[in-house]
């Protein structure tokens, strides 16, 4: 789990579905540290099922008790206070913790867990392993933590930080400090009496949510990052569902490293979610994610396997057909949602079928329809993917606006970029041929996705910079052809008057297929050597456009 200052979440956000509740107020409150993990010892604060076990390092657990120590900031934890339950731990830092009664509201750690699970560890251990990362000590004289190697008491300059969670213990220790004959003793003391101190009245800022469903609560949780690691639904239907006999995220990173071969082990775990959740007999909303939990671990075993068949139908189809070479170049993850859906329900599709749904994804693609892909979209998608597998319909019908071809004068080339990926798609069906050398591009590379060097301006930056063109209009997608590094140094800031001319002799009859292979026009070239940027622009985004248009059934 990640854990760090909780970032600033709303709770204000609109919620949808019939079961879904009015969000309450945060309740900001001041607790001692030592308050909150005796409230985890006795079952009031539970850390849920996030992750496998605590992964901080020796080092890390050492920082944050010298935090402590010294007086730093450690940032603030969040809790859910819910009746809800979720699967949670029963056994932290080598301690026991005691369960709540049945129908108790109890408080869900959801942002905190290793900051007081490191605090519980050192203060209550009662281990014997001498090699325990709780084994601690603090070093009166240096004022330092360590970890110790033997369970032997170290010398009295050193106290273990256990005793810190047990006064009479801390302060028998402290006496025993008069039997040194050193001169320092008194300030040896007034350490330990500060370090106590230090311990019992650090003061840690809590935020508690108020009894909210999952479907209110997940967008709060998903908000919260640290460590550059966000928390997501996925990790608190983890725990709503955790059993011994069932781990969500094993079972999700099993699937996906099945698709790793293919590129494919990328696939945002969310998108998984929601296919399990239809496998599962649901669909693909917050509402009917939450309904996991009802499901016994033989069933959402069964869903897993079912959904793992049918992505690696959908990624064979993707690779063979569209000609997506990762999960990076899908223009929209949530197509994954809905194509799994498709191959869950139809193992084998027929040409006709395979036809369908090759529309489908480029229509869907095209048309930016899932850039906002809300509750009311998902329930019409499964509604037309039944009806589709079902035999009902000849195609997945979906609520898609056909854009005009101005989108490819108005989108940004960017590596997030939907339509940039579409493009890329597009470009590498018609094998694209470097236009100052003649040779293919290496359109596997150029669709990694992981960089895009393979992408430059047909008409050079500096040069449309120098003419006073905005920004926006440079880096519209219509200005980009695939190209080797190599010949974008070549072209540099030439105008294309300049260097198209040394293209056309190059080309020579070839010109026209060189053209074609990058969705250019000739009378789009034409304009290009006559440094007519609108022109170009407009005759490539209609070339581009049409080559897109003509795989979907929009006619």
């Amino acid at each position: 789990m990640s854990d760090d200052k909780v970032r600033a979440a709303s709770t204000s956000q609109p919620t949808s579905g019939p079961t879904a509740t009015v969000p309450k107020d945060p309740q900001p409150s001041v607790d001692r540290i030592d308050e909150l993990a005796r409230r985890i010892l006795t079952g009031d604060i539970l850390l849920p099922k996030f992750q496998r076990s605590f992964v901080w390092e020796r080092p890390q657990i050492l920082t944050l008790l010298d935090s402590v120590a010294r007086g730093y900031p450690i940032g603030s934890v969040l809790l859910w206070q819910s009746r809800q339950e979720l699967r949670s731990e029963s056994n932290i830092a080598d301690l026991d913790i005691r369960l709540p009664r049945p129908d108790y509201p109890v408080n869900y750690l959801l942002d905190g867990q290793q900051r007081l699970s490191a605090i519980c560890g050192a203060m209550y251990w009662k281990g014997d392993n001498p090699h325990s990362r709780w084994n601690i000590t603090y070093d009166l004289r240096q004022k330092k933590f360590f970890h110790l190697d033997t369970l032997e008491d170290p010398p009295l300059t050193s106290i273990r930080a256990n005793k810190l969670s047990d006064a009479v213990a801390f302060f028998k220790h402290v006496a025993s400090l008069d039997t040194l004959t050193s001169a320092d003793k008194d300030e040896l003391k007034a350490n330990a009496e500060l370090l106590f101190n230090r311990f019992k009245d650090y003061k840690i800022a809590t935020v508690t949510l108020g009894d909210m469903s999952i479907q209110d609560v997940a967008p709060i949780f998903e908000r919260i990052n640290s460590t550059g690691t966000p928390l997501t639904i996925v990790d608190l239907m983890r725990a709503a569902t955790w059993s011994p006999d069932f781990d969500l995220i094993d079972s999700i990173e099993g699937l996906l490293n099945d698709l790793s071969d293919k590129g494919f082990d990328k696939v945002d775990k969310k998108v998984v979610l929601r296919s399990l959740s239809a496998a599962a007999g649901g669909g693909f909303s917050a509402e009917s994610i939450d309904e996991l939990r009802n499901h016994s671990a033989e069933t959402l075993k069964a869903s897993i396997d079912d959904t793992r068949e049918a992505y690696k139908r959908m990624v064979d189809f993707l690779t063979t057909q569209i000609g997506v070479s990762s999960a990076q170049i899908v223009p929209y993850s949530n197509q994954l949602t809905v194509l799994s859906e498709v191959f869950r329900r139809v193992p084998t599709p027929t040409a006709a079928q395979y036809t369908a749904i090759s529309q489908w994804f480029w229509k869907t693609a095209l048309s930016g329809y899932f850039g906002g892909w809300n509750t009311g979209q998902m329930a019409d998608d499964l509604r037309s993917v039944i009806e589709f597998t079902e035999g009902r319909a000849d195609r997945i019908n979906v609520a898609a606006v056909r854009p005009s071809h101005d989108i490819w004068k108005v989108r940004q080339f960017r590596a997030n970029n939907a339509h940039a990926k579409l493009l890329g798609i597009v470009l590498a069906h018609h094998g694209p041929i470097d236009l100052l050398t003649g040779q293919r591009i290496d359109t596997t590379k150029a669709l990694s996705w992981t960089n895009v060097k393979e992408y430059h301006h047909f008409f050079p930056q500096a040069f449309l910079k120098r003419h006073d063109v905005t920004p926006n209009k440079i880096n519209c997608l219509a200005n980009f052809i695939m190209l080797t590094s190599a010949s974008n140094k070549v072209i540099s800031d030439r105008s294309p008057s300049d260097y198209l001319r040394n293209v056309r002799e190059v080309a020579g009859e070839r010109l026209n297929g060189w053209l074609a292979s990058n969705l250019i026009p000739r009378a789009a070239f034409d304009a290009a050597l006559k440094d007519n940027f609108e022109v170009f622009l407009e005759l490539r985004a209609q070339a581009i456009h049409f080559e897109v248009i003509a795989k979907t059934d929009w006619i």
